[in-house]
């Protein structure tokens, strides 16, 4: 009986030390943007995120969904 919950107890205590590994290694890493860089996607394209309840100007370069 005290062996099973032993077992038991260990096993327990092995999967919870896994679920933490899995965790630490899957966060994601602290990311430092380059001098002179501003960090996000929004300045990598060079325009805010589109409003999809906005009204459509026609000034967009994009090409528009056929329908």
């Amino acid at each position: 009986m005290l062996t099973t919950l032993l077992v038991i107890g260990g096993v327990l205590v092995g999967l919870l030390l896994l679920l933490a590994l899995i965790v630490t290694l899957s966060a994601r890493p602290a990311t430092r943007p380059a001098p002179g860089r501003p960090a996000g996607w929004v300045a990598d394209a060079g325009r805010p995120h589109p409003d999809a309840w906005a009204p459509l100007n026609g000034t967009t370069e994009e090409m528009r969904a056929v329908q």
